[in-house]
């Protein structure tokens, strides 16, 4: 069963009916959340978990890029609310279903036997790259100075990165894994519908097609050889270097206690 998460009814009938063209066996379930607001997150999590007490694997794949500053209903800057605020909210909601299904399928094979590895449950969040981007703990929402997508964005990717490692040391010993994927340009999506110019160009032109960019998410949600694994950044299945603030264990923690303030939780 895979739970396909839309923001509205038809979106994720949509995505759905993708899948199906591909797999037309695939059983499919459609999930309503606007990634944007932490109401509709909560609701979310509450129809999910009011149908299925545990969760195997947690992708978190939502993201924007905005030429203009907006406000979401929680005073939330539009940017920071959905490409970091949602990945927080969402995974701490559903955290007790992956934890559930850590604990029900104990391991894998009989020690000793190519099948050994503990099987565990997996949360893996699209990132990316960070570059220089570095957090302004002052000014998280990107409130002062001249609002560009060139300044806002970037720092959230990061943001992901530090979220993904402090979800992974919090979960140490679970049966919970935590690791932050860097898919690289992605052609043909909506993403960049908004901002537009030569980055979209330059993405639709040279960017890797959906079902490329997929594999190390999928490799990091399924595979033996990553159940072990937990708190790393990946791209083409191979581990990157979180430089910068990235490494910076203090910085994720600050990042944390911001988030969970901003969550109410």
């Amino acid at each position: 069963m895979v739970v396909v998460v839309g923001r509205s009814t038809s979106r994720a009938n949509d995505a759905m009916a993708g899948i199906r063209r591909l797999v037309p066996g695939a059983i499919l379930e459609p999930l309503v959340c606007d990634l944007s607001d932490q109401s509709s997150i909560h609701t979310a999590a509450t129809d999910f978990l009011s149908r299925h007490d545990r969760l195997d694997v947690l992708v978190n794949a939502g993201g924007v890029f905005r030429k203009e500053r907006e406000v979401t209903p929680d005073g939330l800057e539009l940017t920071f609310a959905t490409n970091v605020m949602a990945y927080f909210l969402l995974t701490n909601l559903l955290l007790d279903a992956l934890t559930q299904a850590a604990a029900t399928r104990g391991n894998a094979g009989t020690a000793g036997t190519p099948d050994a590895t503990p099987r565990v449950s997996r949360i893996v969040n699209i990132a990316s790259r960070y570059g220089n981007a570095r957090l302004n703990f002052d000014d998280l929402q990107t409130a002062k100075g001249t609002y560009s997508y060139l300044r806002s964005t970037p720092p959230t990717m990061l943001a992901r990165v530090l979220l993904t490692q402090e979800f992974a040391e919090r979960l140490r010993g679970s049966g919970v894994v935590a690791n932050a994927v860097h898919p690289g340009l992605v052609k043909n999506t909506s993403l960049l519908q908004d901002v537009g110019g030569p980055f979209r160009w330059i993405t639709n032109t040279f960017g890797a097609p959906a079902e490329k960019a997929a594999d190390t998410p999928i490799w990091l949600a399924t595979s033996r050889e990553t159940a072990g694994v937990s708190g790393k950044l990946w791209a083409k299945r191979k581990e990157l270097p979180m430089p910068g603030m990235g490494s910076d264990p203090e910085a994720r923690k600050r990042l944390w206690d911001a988030c969970a303030h901003l969550a109410g939780i």
